[in-house]
């Protein structure tokens, strides 16, 4: 029997923030909360983030909660998610709300945007000394199952715990090192798409502990093994129902307009997709994440691949982003650039013909650390506005701080930092 509603909304730290209330309490629709949650950093400290309302007297929000309720994993409670408001209407920082509105932007063209979200983490185990250590496993391999690569069995306590709760998982399996998975959601409409990253990933962390484990979405946790990103991959519906990505097997307009405005805003991007200082030791060249500013079809080592073998399921998966970034927000700014392309008619440049490894035409990257690529963001006008000023604003504020505390800091230093809470 529920008795408890445990209300959530993810901040632009990509916490799971929220309040366990009466379930009739969350049957009234709203739920208050501090706006300076906002201005809250990782370390508790409260800084004057712009919109955080630190220096207005820290007035309230609001979660407009969503009539429907999703089964939580923990006994007689069930979650409600929402999109937050403030003084009547909805909050500039709430990164849901700014999603949302992105989606009715492509609508208005006839078109609904289509997401499947493809996750990678590792997991740490506790060392005798209490220290977290990487996940012992050393007979896994490369798309592996079972045992071997699972000793502990996190990944089958996790496929039973989503199928209980109803979020729908694609596929799991070992990833490129030892201790670290791919976690694959169903596609599905691009809020329902984050909605149920977000479910998942907050209920991953929770059960690997109720284990005794650490499941870490952070990009590069241990500096010599690989890194774990977040795969956007995305299509549009038309209002037949069909997909307008490559309908006769060749990219269409849109899909081209799509990759030539990622291009055109790799680097502002950058500080969208991968906002901790953790992020820049995973994005480098020669490797299987979103360095470059460059695109390729069926080919892993550019940042936008199109896959266009079948016209039904023809998708653009982007690969710069990780799991440390809160997933509406990753969504919307690659949703938003993508328009961008589509409406201003960017040039899209000839494809990445050469391997990625050790050849590359592409002379464009992502800026070196996470201060340049918060520069990069905040000089990048119609991203912003596109995003929402509001949220880039407190963002880039946000993040200066963060990069601030850690920039001299060792690599162990910033590891054990982000690891708590990423």
């Amino acid at each position: 029997m529920t008795t408890r509603t445990r209300t959530l909304f993810c901040d632009l730290l990509n916490l799971p923030r929220g309040k366990y209330v009466p379930s009739d309490v969350a049957a009234g629709g709203k739920v208050g909360f501090a706006r300076g949650v906002f201005g809250t950093t990782f370390d508790r400290d409260l800084i004057p983030v712009p919109g955080a309302g630190v220096f207005d007297g820290i007035p309230d929000m609001e979660l407009v909660l969503d009539e429907a309720r999703h089964p939580d994993w923990q006994q007689d409670t069930d979650i409600a998610l929402g999109t937050l408001h403030a003084d009547g209407a909805p909050f500039g920082l709430c990164a849901r709300g700014r999603l949302q509105a992105t989606v009715a932007a492509w609508q208005a063209r006839g078109l609904t945007p289509k997401v499947g979200l493809e996750m990678e983490a590792y997991v740490f185990q506790q060392g005798t000394d209490g220290v977290w250590e990487p996940y012992d496993t050393p007979g896994a391999f490369v798309y592996g199952t079972g045992p071997q690569n699972d000793p502990a069995g996190l990944m089958n306590a996790l496929w039973a715990t989503a199928e209980e709760v109803g979020l729908r998982i694609e596929s799991m399996n070992g990833e490129y090192d030892n201790g670290q998975f791919e976690l694959t959601m169903q596609f599905d409409d691009a809020l329902a798409a984050c909605d149920g990253a977000f479910l998942f990933k907050t209920m991953a962390r929770e059960v690997a502990a109720d284990m005794d484990l650490l499941l870490t979405f952070l990009p590069k946790p241990i500096p010599d093994r690989g890194g774990s990103g977040l795969h956007i991959n995305f299509s549009f519906e038309d209002a037949q129902g069909g997909n307008v990505i490559a309908p006769d097997g060749q990219l269409s307009d849109v899909a081209r307009g799509c990759m030539a405005g990622l291009i055109h805003h790799h680097e502002g991007l950058a500080a969208l997709l991968a906002m901790t200082v953790n992020s820049y030791d995973r994005l480098g060249p020669a490797s299987m994440a979103g360095y470059w500013a460059n695109w390729a079809d069926d080919h892993r080592l550019v940042t936008t691949r199109s896959c266009v073998t079948s016209p039904r399921s023809a998708r653009l998966e982007h690969r710069m982003a990780d799991c440390a970034t809160n997933p509406y927000l990753a969504v919307t700014a690659v949703l938003q650039a993508a328009l961008l392309g589509v409406e201003n008619g960017y040039d899209l440049p000839a494809a990445e013909d050469l391997d990625g490894l050790e050849n590359v035409r592409a002379t464009r990257h992502v800026p070196s650390a996470l201060d340049k690529a918060l520069d990069a963001l905040d000089a990048d006008a119609p991203l912003r506005a596109a995003v929402g000023d509001d949220l880039c604003n407190a963002l880039i504020f946000l993040k200066q701080d963060e990069w601030k505390r850690l920039k001299d800091k060792s690599v162990d230093e910033v590891r054990d930092f982000y690891l708590p809470f990423v």
